[in-house]
């Protein structure tokens, strides 16, 4: 899906959004996607990941493209009381304002949230992300993803043994932070359309790679043991690992016994279902690495993605490891229409699908501050006071290159 004439599940909902890097921006764009009206307020040096590359094209880079469209740019300066002044005038027709700014800087400036901005826009929700929280032993500290996966126990249980313990490749703490906030907002949305009132929706990264550590927390609660590092293999699943074929690699999720006895029918192994190390997952988990052993050996003479769609046509769960190119050519991901051009932007799908108001990809990320002028006519800026706004450095339509 591209564009579309449908406004959205999300239609008529405007989110002023301060946010930069990763989380906030994954989050508005989502909301986006779905027919929010979401105006990307930058600094006059831009978000910083319009910078984070190569790999660029036509102004952007390829890590700021991924998580803005759908967004316009007003380039403003919220440190002066000028620029303060435009954004009280967004936030006048706004349902929602984000921001991922270091926790206090809204009361540094003086348009804190409950000082100022609660009690002068009382439906708001006002959402943050911050890396710990205002408070506590960590709070008000800055914090990235790894950092997070670092903190949050997440990397100790990334990775093998022989690797020791590994950032996961993707920044999953953002993107997961990004869709809290995003379900924080709907259920403010929602309690707000009974009461009227707005509230703060308050989510940090560290609070989500904890809450993120499923199933190694549940098994520590319960045996009170530390988990270790178990590579590909789930430490509560066997057999569930990667493999090597003969051509190219194989992950198993097998997680029931009718799913393991059909591993061994196509395999030619239809005995390892009656073997009493492998009757049930316990046993298959106490013998792990013989069954590994015996499945590797099994699979010298078959080709991944053979196995993979037999198993899957009888209803067992297996995956040839694909590359990133090789998934976005494959058929099924273009028949799930997860990848979208338009106006030659290419990104990822929208994962969510609505049966009635489906989401669209209506506009290309933007240029700094390419809707400037745009956003101040339509609060009710005369042209000569726009002019004004971005002559004074209170508005920009390009960014300021920040001191040596």
């Amino acid at each position: 899906m591209t564009n579309s004439d449908t406004g959205g599940a999300l239609a008529g909902f405007r989110v002023v959004d301060l946010t930069r890097v990763l989380g906030g921006p994954f989050c508005t764009q989502m909301l986006s996607d779905h027919g929010a009206e979401v105006i990307k307020v930058e600094p006059p040096q831009g978000d910083e990941v319009r910078d984070w590359g190569p790999p660029f094209r036509d102004g952007l880079s390829a890590y700021f493209a991924g998580v803005n469209r759908n967004k316009r740019s007003l380039g403003l300066d919220l440190r002066t009381e000028r620029g303060q002044e435009v954004l009280f005038r967004l936030l006048e027709g706004a349902d929602v304002m984000i921001d991922n700014f270091k926790a206090g800087s809204l009361e540094k400036w003086g348009i804190g949230y409950e000082d100022v901005l609660a009690k002068r826009f009382p439906s708001l929700i006002y959402c943050s992300i911050t890396g710990f929280g205002a408070d506590g032993p960590f709070g008000g500290f800055p914090g990235y993803d790894a950092v997070a996966q670092a903190l949050s126990g997440q990397i100790s249980v990334n990775g093998a043994p022989e690797t020791g313990p590994t950032r996961i490749g993707v920044p999953i703490i953002d993107l997961a932070t990004g869709l809290y906030a995003a379900i924080g907002i709907l259920l403010a949305a929602e309690e707000r359309r009974r009461s009227g009132q707005g509230q703060r929706v308050d989510t940090s990264l560290f609070d989500t790679g904890v809450a993120l550590l499923h199933p190694q927390a549940a098994n520590y609660f319960m045996s009170g043991k530390a988990p270790t590092l178990t590579g590909n293999s789930h430490p509560n699943i066997s057999p569930y690992d990667q493999y090597v074929t003969k051509q190219g690699r194989l992950f198993l999720a097998i997680g029931n016994d009718r799913q393991f006895r059909l591993l061994g029918e196509i395999l030619g192994h239809p005995e390892w279902a009656n073997d009493p190390r492998f009757l049930h997952n316990a046993d298959r988990v106490e013998h792990r690495d013989a069954l590994n052993a015996a499945i590797t050996e099994a699979l010298r003479d078959h080709v991944a993605e053979d196995v993979s769609s037999a198993l899957l046509t009888k209803g067992a769960p297996a995956g040839a490891v694909l590359t990133i190119p090789e998934v976005f050519q494959h058929a099924h991901t273009h028949h799930r229409e997860m990848v979208v051009e338009l106006d030659g932007y290419r990104g990822t799908g929208i994962p969510i699908k609505m049966g009635r108001t489906p989401g669209a990809v209506r506009a290309a990320p933007p240029l700094y501050g390419s809707d400037t002028r745009d956003v101040l006519a339509s609060l009710g800026y005369e042209p000569r006071q726009v002019d004004d706004l971005i002559g004074d450095e209170i508005a920009f339509t390009e960014r300021v290159k920040p001191p040596i």
